[in-house]
């Protein structure tokens, strides 16, 4: 038995039958390349024979590929199979994927064909695949349907014609890790020469199962796993690559095996899919998702900073993400509330950080999710600090095709005027850039969105950024009929919110100081 298992990629395949999925030949040629960094042993990069561009998808990738072996999948026919290995007869490691259905449902109303001749069929296409292509690999579609006997049958008819590998679908995610298990288990103990190939497993998720069946399935000697990134797939999806990677390898003390998946492009991977498909992932999604690292509850937060490991069993670096996140909200402590200051640069009192603690459960009832400015807002009420603030008195833009964009903004400030201009990409970041050299203050745009509050050709436009500042983010907002004028005073609104930042740490910092100067002073006077 093979010593690790190889992972299996179908999101070029059966991930883009996703509705609504579907991705271009380059964004393809792009994904593919990622899957190389991820390091999985197979990428199956399409159907050749479904349509011309699959098929020029699959062979660009052949043709490209370093490292993965490159999989097309055909039906068990000769025209099929002739189309496939035309694509992937380029790469340096090419295999042919051939599928018959072997369940009596698919055989009476799909194929109309008996046990018999399915048989046949199966033979022949793995015998002449076998002819073209040093590696095949055998799929018996609806498997967990299928009658034991007839499947075992199959599988060995198939590796007797030289198949590589085959395959035991739950194609409609039908079947329960157990039940799961023991199919694999019986195929291993019931068929004579099942050792001479590699048994693979390609799981769907309607009733959500589908990586736990794949895991049952390794569990009872199963060495190669078929997933997607993301999990998308047909219908409801299938087995999730990020989290089978990641429970085979936390969990070694069950299953002592292995991939070779670089686990720090699996987030990476993630977005890319997520950014070529429009599929988002949901928050909570195990590995990749939003909240993965992320926690909330006082109780997890403070084990989380005495010891990671109370709470995250393992560490979001392993997957490709920067770091865990303390999220403040209305479960949040005082302790984590401490740490997030002293992050923003505050070192407060325990009086001061009861003051602010009030005042901070306040905003927590209001707002699901407290954000780096409304804790700087909270400090500034707690310690009664009132900084100064610039506002827009005007700005003119001019962009074009054929010219240089430029801006021209006037802020005031305490009552006196200051005029800047700046050339930039558009008209919004040259009014952005003339904002920095007014303020003295330079941000990063991190997210930008404009939408329509109100209906025609005149409509308001409101418009929302997330400005970083390295410190710390603040979100701006503003609206206006003029979409430039609007990005001006958003941008403003969040550089005003940094300013307060800097005004309030600052004069907390000096309170700091000028509460230990007279002890110091004591000191001296003693020597």
């Amino acid at each position: 038995m093979r010593d690790r298992v190889l992972v299996f990629d179908t999101t070029l395949r059966d991930g883009e039958q996703s509705p609504g999925a579907s991705m271009t030949i380059n964004d393809k040629l792009m994904l593919a390349r990622q899957l190389e960094r991820l390091n999985v042993d197979v990428i199956e990069a399409g159907f050749p024979i479904s349509s011309e561009g699959d098929f020029e998808s699959v062979k660009r990738i052949a043709k490209e590929a370093k490292t993965a072996t490159i999989a097309g999948l055909a039906r068990a026919g000769k025209m099929d199979i002739d189309r496939c290995w035309e694509a992937v007869r380029f790469a340096k490691k090419p295999r042919i994927h051939v599928f018959i259905a072997t369940s009596d449902i698919h055989l009476k109303y799909k194929l109309k064909k008996t046990r018999k001749e399915v048989l046949k069929a199966a033979r022949d296409a793995v015998r002449y695949a076998k002819s073209l292509c040093p590696d095949v690999e055998f799929s018996a579609e609806d498997a967990t349907r299928s009658d034991l006997r007839f499947l075992g049958e199959v599988v060995q008819a198939v590796i007797g014609e030289g198949a590589d590998v085959v395959n035991i679908p739950d194609t409609v995610g039908y079947t329960f890790p157990t039940e799961y298990g023991a199919t694999i288990r019986y195929l291993r103990e019931n068929v004579p020469n099942i050792r001479e190939a590699v048994l693979s497993v390609h799981c769907h998720n309607d009733l959500g199962l589908a990586v736990a069946n794949s895991l049952s399935a390794i569990q009872n000697g199963a060495r190669q796993v078929e997933c997607t990134v993301n999990g998308i797939g047909e219908r409801a999806g299938n087995a999730s690559l990020e989290e089978i990677v990641m429970a085979l390898r936390t969990r070694k003390d069950l299953f002592s095996i292995d991939t070779r998946v670089n686990s720090r492009e699996l987030y990476p991977s993630s977005q890319m899919v997520t950014n070529l498909t429009g599929m988002k992932v949901q928050a909570n999604k195990a590995i990749v998702g939003k909240n993965a690292f992320a926690h909330e509850a006082g109780i997890h937060q403070d084990g989380m900073i005495k010891e990671k490991l109370t709470y995250e069993i393992l560490r979001p670096e392993t997957v490709g993400i920067k770091e865990s996140k303390l999220i403040m909200g209305k479960h949040s402590g005082r302790h984590a509330l401490r740490k997030k200051y002293l992050e923003l640069g505050f070192k407060l009192s325990d009086a001061e950080l009861e003051k602010a603690y009030v005042l901070f459960k306040k905003v927590a009832d209001k707002k699901k999710e407290v954000f780096d400015e409304d804790l700087i807002v909270t400090v500034r009420d707690a310690l009664r600090i009132a900084p100064p603030v610039y506002k827009l008195k005007n700005i003119q833009s001019t962009a074009g095709n054929q010219v240089i964009a430029t801006a021209t903004v006037a802020l005031e400030k305490e009552g006196r005027l200051s005029r800047d201009s700046a050339i930039g990409d558009g008209p919004v970041d040259s009014a952005l850039k003339a904002i920095d050299r007014i303020t003295g203050v330079e941000g990063k745009l991190v997210e930008y969105s404009v939408h329509s509050v109100t209906g025609g050709r005149d409509a308001v436009g409101e418009v929302f950024m997330k400005v970083d500042f390295g410190k710390a983010s603040f979100i701006g907002k503003a609206a206006s009929l003029d979409i430039v004028d609007a990005s001006a005073r958003a941008y403003l609104d969040a550089v005003n919110k940094m300013i307060h930042y800097k005004m309030t740490l600052d004069t907390h910092n000096g309170n700091a100081r000028r509460k230990k100067a007279p002890a110091a002073r004591k000191k001296i006077a003693a020597v």
